[in-house]
This record gives structure tokens, C-alpha cells and sequence, in this order.
């Protein structure tokens, strides 16, 4: 089910992203690849591989196996302090990939005009309204407004509270899409008539049938409620981390040992901020390799938003998508009904 009004508030997000719904799937490392991004892309969404990690060698391979699944537009995320940024940028040009998504801080000096000189356009998040609009007069083509409610890396302020602070400033500027939280069409549907271009989700799509997560990691987002996706803690205000919202499990004290011995290498002097960041953002890697490929779902790390309440079973893409939509156009129409 659609309606007329759902397409003209999806519009400016639909002709942004050159697809029929302005539904991002959120770059989620070992999770967003070719197979999940491809299903979203053919389903009418927009998929996002998520690079997090990997070498150009290896994202080179993963968007040509991502093109051989679609022939529909999808995006590449990376994340801005990857030391081979810009070798990454040159990898999603030869591509020709037409939306690139810069995560994990602001973007650094001549990434911006290097990804828009070679043609894509660029998506970044905005954790306030300052920072969006500094992204804005940067040059910035998109933005994204992440509450903390979402899984993986967060930031302090709720969805709700961004999008009343973002949406009425910058909306107009520049195409909007609210993330974190995110699990059924009438949030959506609120959030379009608020003025968002779009939407992005993560969680609802991590335990699709065509994501490659292993069966037990898939089972333990079924079980868990809202409750259970809690925020990482930290230990040092020297290493300044950022938070992450995982299912808590064992893994999640083993990343306060990882905070100690990073740490501790940091004052000794072993390593500069720059490698401390990295060995934080790596040992992440790593935890989530584990428990999405390998299914150890108590020694990985099981990052989920709060919306995993809402993720009950294993369904194809379209038919999230589809009802997604459906719960949008309903809502909608009993507002003007």
C-alpha cells in the first residue's frame, strides 16, 4: 500500500538517491556486504556497504561483487579516520559509485573535494546542528541525523531531540535522513512530515534472510528487547572513545580490558592518539567479526539499536520494506482521514 502523499514527502529523498524509497540500510561492518546491500538496492531501497576496515583490494572486490547482484544505484560508507581514506575514495571513483558516506568524525582535510570532484555525492553525519551546518558550507550534499538510540557507534542525543534541532534549519538546505531507532513505518511517516528527506535503519535489516549473519547471532536479536542494547562505557577521558550500543553479553566487559590496555599504552608513550583510536576501532572489527561470522554471540560483540524489540523473525528485504511502507501510507491516511 502507497499513497500519493508518502511519494511527494519521499520524493526530494527518492531523486537524491535515484531509487523508489528513500530507505538507507546503515553501513553495518561484516553484515552491510554485497548480498544484503545488493537485496536492498533491488527491493527499492538504497544499500550501503559498509567498508569499516577493509583494504581498497578488498572494497574494490566487494563493489564489483555488489554490482554483479544490481544494476541499481548503492552507496559505500567509509570511515574518515581509515589511514588509506583517500586510496578508498580513488577505489569508489574508478567504480563510479555514486554516493559515498563519510562516518566516525569530521571529514579530514581534502576528502570532500576529492570525493565530489569525482563525481559522487556526499553523505555525512551530523551528531548537532552546528556541525550540520559547518558540513553544509563545506560542501557536504546529504546529511544524516543519528540519535543515540541506534546500534553500532552513537552519540549522546536522542533521535527525537536531533531531528526537532536539525530538521527545521537545515531540511531545507540540503536532503535530511533520520536514523536510530527506527523500526516501523509510523515513526517514518512522523518523521517525513517533519520535513526528513528519508530514513536510514540498521537493526531491522541485520537478520533479513538475505544477510549473511550467522544463525545464532540472527536468534539472539530475536530474543532480545530494548532493553538489552545498552551503551559502552568509558573508562579513560584521555581515550576519548566513542560509544557503542552492542546486546550486552561477555564481550562487552572484555572491551573495558581493551580500554585499560590501550590506555595504558597511550601514557607510557608506546603509541600517539591516532594508533589508540585505531586498536579501539580494530578490536570492534574483530568482536563483531566473531559473533556475525563465526556466531560466537557471547566473546563477539552484537551490535544492535533499541529497535531490535521490533526484529521477531527472519523475512526476505521486500517484504521489510514493503511493510514498512504500507505501516507509513496507513498512518498518513488516518491523519487526514
Amino acid at each position: 500500500m502507497t499513497n500519493a502523499k508518502l511519494t511527494s514527502l519521499m520524493s526530494r529523498g527518492t531523486d537524491f538517491l535515484g531509487c523508489e524509497t528513500a530507505i538507507l540500510c546503515g553501513a553495518m561492518s561484516w553484515v552491510s556486504e554485497c548480498n544484503l546491500v545488493a537485496a536492498i538496492s533491488n527491493a527499492g531501497g538504497f544499500g550501503v556497504i559498509a567498508c569499516g576496515a577493509m583494504t581498497p583490494d578488498l572494497l574494490d572486490a566487494e563493489i564489483a561483487a555488489t554490482k554483479a547482484l544490481t544494476d541499481r544505484p548503492f552507496g559505500v560508507n567509509l570511515i574518515t579516520m581509515h589511514p588509506q581514506l583517500f586510496d578508498l575514495i580513488d577505489v569508489c571513483a574508478r567504480h563510479a559509485v555514486g554516493h559515498v558516506v563519510l562516518a566516525g568524525g569530521l571529514p579530514p582535510k581534502g576528502s570532500i573535494e576529492a570525493i565530489k570532484q569525482k563525481g559522487a555525492r556526499l553523505i555525512c553525519f551530523a551528531p548537532a546542528l552546528s556541525l550540520a551546518k559547518k558540513l553544509v558550507r563545506s560542501g557536504v550534499d546529504a546529511l544524516v541525523v543519528e540519535g543515540m538510540e541506534a546500534g553500532g557507534h552513537i552519540g549522546p542525543v536522542s533521535t527525537s531531540v536531533l531531528a526537532q534541532e536539525i530538521l527545521p534549519d537545515m531540511a531545507g538546505q540540503v536532503p535530511v535522513f533520520v536514523a536510530g531507532g527506527i523500526g516501523r513505518g509510523e515513526a517514518i511517516a512522523a518523521y517525513l512530515e517533519m520535513g526528513a528527506a528519508g530514513v536510514q535503519l540498521g537493526t531491522r535489516f541485520a537478520c533479513a534472510t538475505e544477510s549473511i549473519a550467522h544463525p545464532n547471532f540472527k536468534k539472539a536479536f530475536f530474543r532480545a528487547s530494548a532493553r538489552d542494547a545498552v551503551a559502552s562505557v568509558q573508562i579513560d577521558a584521555r581515550l576519548p572513545v566513542i560509544p557503542v550500543r552492542a546486546l550486552k553479553n561477555a564481550g562487552t566487559e572484555s572491551f573495558t580490558a581493551k580500554q585499560r590496555e590501550v590506555a595504558n599504552l597511550l601514557d607510557s608513550g608506546a603509541i600517539e592518539m591516532m594508533e589508540a583510536q585505531l586498536q579501539i576501532e580494530h578490536y570492534w572489527a574483530g568482536a563483531l567479526r566473531r559473533a556475525v561470522i563465526d556466531g560466537d554471540v557471547e566473546g563477539g560483540s552484537l551490535m544492535a539499536g533499541q529497535s531490535v524489540g521490533m526484529v521477531t523473525r527472519e523475512e526476505p528485504v521486500a517484504a521489510i520494506i514493503a511493510q514498512l511502507m504500507d505501516e507509513a501510507a496507513q498512518a498518513l491516511e488516518r491523519r487526514t482521514a
